[in-house]
Order: structure tokens, then C-alpha cells, then sequence
């Protein structure tokens, strides 16, 4: 098994493996050639893969993969430099915001729109748009009190008309948080100030939803029957119903930090991030009458995900989704991430439910892998799924990365990002994809002013 390795630069090299074994580490040379020492039988089959790369640089493998009939000899693996760049880096103080936690969506048009959680004028948080060329507009400061929300932690979801939606985490007529409308002439409505236990939920933290009707539907992470969070839906005429309150307990779920997501027939899916059968989280979907049903209760260990918080996706009759913590990666073995409970997974799960949960990907740290997603999925076209990591990556800071999972189920690391102040780091959020195959997403620190920043992938 040979091939050459292109687009190095001094002092750089990759690690390259063959079926997921045999390391071999291909330095910058004159001619970058290399050759695995061992020999396989015909008729067997090979796998070519890079395993970890320098900061910054993408590599992809050609005719890596195949069954042996001869000696290959034409494996070529191709690095460059990433395209990631730097949109906008946040300021934060009065005029601008900071520490964005959510994602980003992207019109047709090419502008973007999402929060920060800290900035503004009364450093409350923001909603802001940023346009292709890097153009930032705050859009809205949150004020608190009792007539305005505070501390959006979540993104935004956007009507046929243009206007935007979101929640806040605090504020609003309780303090227990907001629903929001951010009308095009920027004007701003509270749709629902959260009132918290016995009958209300509390501090939402997730992102909303929209149905073809304008009816909104979330989840609080507390409040409810027994605080333990809740499911809600706000009509289009702006009155709130709860739709379930979480129990906790082997039962039932407990603290949902994640949006729903809704299937072509309605039903609504959605995950807790503590509760179930095993204490780390659930996998639920909700029944006409507010009555929900695990669909699968995380194990965490090895062998399953655990505290799931990321935006779920449902795509087909399979839901996909990730995990902070659990089943640990297979290159960190002997020491699975500094939390020592596994550095996380990307999980796929047939809409029925059951036993059927898979793990589609297992991270393994740095600096071969991120750890520690926090954020939802977006699909392609072609079925590969894009997301982020918190922490982990390549780069020695460890500030997470932007990853690509092929329909076929192998990752690359898109982008690992190194903080300071010509790049961000530590995304919480998902990515956005626009029409042109572009990635858009924030990190909540990093970037000019340390304050988080909005970055795209070319």
C-alpha cells in the first residue's frame, strides 16, 4: 500500500491509517511519498484515512479505499490550507454584542441572523444581522425588566414574512424568561412571559420552532408541574399552552436545553438532558393529548451517548442528534476525554424508537477529533451531516472544530479552531448552510475583542 502526500509545508506532517490501524506519519519531504510496512492479502479490502493533520489545513484522500487484487500504489492524499474565515468578530459594550451561544440562520438572500447572550445597551444581549459582506446591524438590545426579555441563549427561527422569533432565558414579566417577536420594522412584541411552577414553564434556553400555521412550539428547561422543564406551543394569536411537564425520575425526561423538531406528519420529537432509565438523558416524542413517550433513555459508558443538549434533526424516518458526553472514542481509550465520561457522539434513531438507537459517530478528543458537541445537525443534499464540537480539534488551545460526517459515515475535521484574536473558538451552536454549500456559524469566544464571532466556511 503506497501514495503520496501533497500540499505540506515545512515542519508539517499527517498521520495517515489503513483500516483504522497501522499509523504512519508522512513528514514534508521532497517527493512526500510513503509506503505501509505491512502487506495484506488479496482480496481483502483497504481503507485509507487521515487521522490528524496540522491546524488549520484540510486533507482528503483519492482511490483510498477499494479490495486488493494488487499492490496499490496510487493513494494520493491532497492537504490545503482551510477556508475558514473570520466574519465579524463581536466588541460587546454598548454598541455591540457578545458571547453568542446559539447558531445562525441564513436567507435567501445571504444575510445572516442570530443572538448574543451579553452586549447591547444594557449588556443584556442582542439580535443582529450580519449581510455577506461582513456588515453588522444590532437589530434589537434587550433591555430586562419586566417588560423585556434578557439573556437570549437561543437562535431564531423566521416567519414567510420576515419576522424573527426567539426566547430569552431571563427577563420578561416574571423574570422567568420570554417569547419573542422582532417584527421587519424592529419593532419588538413579547409573546409570552414565562411564569414558571406549578403551571408554567421556566428559563427557556432552546431555540423555537414554526409550523405552516405560525404556531410556535419549545421547550423550557425548567418550570412545569414539578420544575423540571416543559414542552409549550404559542399560537399565531400569541395565547401559550403547556403541553407537557417533564417528571424526571427512570420515567420520564428532565431539563430539556434542546429545540424540537417535526416530522412531516406533526409529531413532535425532542430530547432532555438529564432523566430516563439510566439519570443522562432522553429521546422523546409527544403524543396528541400532551402525553410523552422515550423513545430512548442515553446509557452513557461505551456504548451510548449521555446528556444530550444539541437541536435534534429528522430527516426521512431517522432522527440525528448528539450527545455531550458518552461512549468513548476509540483512539482515547486509556483516557476518554479530561471529563473522563467520553467525549461525546452524533446518534441516529428510527423515528419508532426502541432499542434501535446507533451511534453514527463516537469523538475522540483532541487533537485527533473534537469532544463535547453542544449543537444540532444540518444535512445535505447528498446526505452528509455537518456540526460542531465545544472543545476539543487539532489545534493545541483545544477551542473545538466544524466537522463533516459523509452519508457513508466517515468524519472530517472541516475546520479546528485556535482562539486569539485572528480566530474564534469554543462554538455552542450549530452551523447554517446556504444554497451555495457555504457553512455559517458563531463561536462564543475568540475573535478581535475576545467576545465571540461569527465565522463561515467556504
Amino acid at each position: 500500500m503506497s501514495g503520496t502526500v501533497s500540499g505540506l509545508g515545512n515542519n508539517q506532517s499527517v498521520k495517515l491509517e489503513n483500516n483504522g490501524g497501522e499509523p504512519l506519519t508522512v513528514a514534508y519531504n521532497a517527493n512526500d511519498y510513503f509506503t505501509f510496512s505491512s502487506t495484506q492479502a488479496a482480496g481483502s479490502t483497504y481503507d485509507v484515512t487521515v487521522a490528524s493533520h496540522p491546524p488549520g489545513i484540510v486533507c482528503s484522500v483519492a482511490d483510498g479505499s477499494g479490495t486488493l487484487s494488487s499492490d496499490v500504489t496510487d493513494v494520493a492524499v491532497s492537504c490545503a490550507p482551510g477556508s475558514e474565515r473570520i466574519l465579524y468578530s463581536f466588541a460587546g459594550g454598548v454598541t455591540d454584542g457578545a458571547d453568542p451561544n446559539a447558531g445562525l440562520i441564513v436567507t435567501r438572500s445571504g444575510n445572516l441572523y442570530g443572538t448574543t447572550n451579553r452586549g447591547g445597551a444594557s449588556n443584556l444581549g442582542t439580535v443582529f444581522e450580519i449581510t455577506a459582506t461582513g456588515t453588522e446591524t444590532i437589530l434589537h438590545s434587550f433591555a430586562g425588566g419586566t417588560a423585556d426579555g434578557a439573556n437570549p441563549v437561543a437562535g431564531l427561527v423566521i416567519d414567510n414574512a420576515g419576522n424573527l422569533y426567539g426566547t430569552t432565558a431571563a427577563g420578561g414579566a416574571h423574570g422567568l424568561g420570554t417569547v419573542f417577536e422582532l417584527h421587519q420594522d424592529g419593532t419588538e412584541t413579547i409573546l409570552h412571559s414565562f411564569a414558571g411552577s406549578p403551571n408554567d414553564g421556566a428559563n427557556p434556553v432552546a431555540s423555537l420552532i414554526i409550523d405552516g400555521n405560525g404556531n410556535l412550539y419549545g421547550t423550557t428547561a425548567n418550570g412545569g408541574a414539578k420544575n423540571r422543564g416543559t414542552v409549550f406551543e404559542v399560537s399565531a394569536n400569541g395565547s401559550e399552552s403547556l403541553l407537557h411537564s417533564f417528571a424526571g425520575g427512570t420515567s420520564d425526561g428532565a431539563n430539556p436545553q434542546s429545540a424540537l423538531a417535526m416530522d412531516l406528519n406533526g409529531y413532535l420529537y425532542g430530547t432532555t438532558s438529564r432523566g430516563g432509565a439510566f439519570g443522562q438523558g432522553t429521546l422523546f416524542t409527544l403524543n396528541g393529548n400532551g402525553t410523552d413517550f422515550i423513545l430512548h433513555s442515553f446509557a452513557g459508558g461505551t456504548t451510548d451517548g449521555a446528556y444530550p443538549s444539541g437541536d435534534l434533526l429528522v430527516e426521512g424516518n431517522t432522527i440525528y442528534g448528539t450527545t455531550e458526553d458518552g461512549s468513548f472514542g476509540t483512539s482515547n481509550a486509556s483516557a476518554p476525554c479530561a471529563n473522563n465520561n467520553g467525549c461525546g457522539t452524533v446518534f441516529g434513531l428510527p423515528s419508532g424508537g426502541g432499542s434501535l438507537e446507533f451511534t453514527v459517530h463516537s469523538f475522540a478528543g483532541g487533537p485527533t477529533d473534537g469532544e463535547e458537541p453542544m449543537g444540532g445537525l444540518i444535512m445535505d443534499g447528498a446526505g452528509n451531516l455537518y456540526g460542531t464540537t465545544y472543545t476539543g480539534g487539532s489545534s493545541p488551545s483545544g477551542g473545538g472544530t466544524v466537522f463533516e460526517i459523509s452519508n457513508s459515515g466517515t468524519e472530517t475535521l472541516l475546520h479546528s479552531f485556535t482562539g486569539g484574536s485572528t480566530d474564534g473558538a469554543n462554538p455552542i451552536g450549530g452551523v447554517a448552510l446556504d444554497s451555495a454549500g457555504n457553512l455559517y456559524g458563531t463561536t462564543e469566544s475568540g475573535g478581535a475583542n475576545d467576545a465571540g464571532t461569527v465565522f463561515e466556511i467556504n
